[in-house]
């Protein structure tokens, strides 16, 4: 029979959690992203590892916590991209409206955002941050030739609808329902993450499809 204290909450001070993400936030501020391991957070903080890991899962998690982010989207995107590649870039781009288009995950993003233009240690924690856990995520599912090129322009693109539609609220993006952006959207999408997006196509055929499946004709916009 199980015992029952290996079931339920982690031990921990009340106010231990606090402490957590007041350590956090300062480190990866003064040390960037890469240099923050929970390891190092747990010992300032003066608690086990596996207590970081109890509350925050891993360091996206901690990451988003300790920016006051109701979801870190670097997280969503890790769980989107476990599904069929061919419709990852509508799919992508699916979760990440709702991220933004939801108050409680929405206004954090908003304020992170409009943080890192004007401090640059935030902007360059957001910067590292997206390379390692989103750009560079993506790039290694894509693989073959300009994997990290294809997936940082990938990026960019989504990055200048979310500033576009959520900071600078340009008509007629901001008003448009997110099925039309998606359906908009998609197709430049699909050509940023295709291998073959840059090379002319072959004769008598359509343009290849890129490693996985994704390419500029690949998929529905659904």
């Amino acid at each position: 029979m199980m015992n029952s204290r290996s079931r339920g909450r982690r031990a921990g001070k009340p106010g231990t959690r606090a402490e957590i993400l007041e350590v956090a936030r300062r480190r990866f501020l003064e040390d960037g992203y890469q240099a923050v391991t929970l390891r190092a957070v747990a010992a300032e903080a003066g608690v086990d590892v596996a207590l970081v890991s109890y509350y925050f899962g891993s360091k996206k998690g901690l990451f988003g916590a300790a920016l006051a982010l109701a979801v870190n989207p670097a997280e969503t995107l890790a769980r989107t991209a476990e599904g069929d590649p061919v419709t990852f870039p509508q799919r992508a781009l699916r979760d990440l409206l709702a991220l933004w288009e939801d108050p409680e995950s929405g206004a954090p993003l908003r304020a992170l955002v409009a943080g890192a233009a004007q401090d640059p240690a935030i902007t360059g924690l957001v910067r590292e941050m997206m390379e390692r856990e989103i750009i560079d995520k993506i790039a290694g599912r894509l693989g073959g030739a300009d994997a990290r090129r294809r997936a940082g322009v990938f990026c960019a693109h989504i990055a200048g609808l979310v500033v576009t539609r959520y900071i600078l609220r340009l008509e007629p993006l901001a008003s448009m329902p997110p099925d039309e952006l998606i359906r908009i959207y998609t197709p430049s999408l699909r050509l940023a993450l295709a291998e073959s997006a840059n090379r002319p196509a072959r004769s008598g055929g359509p343009r290849g499809r890129g490693p996985g499946g994704v390419g500029p004709g690949a998929g529905s916009t659904r």
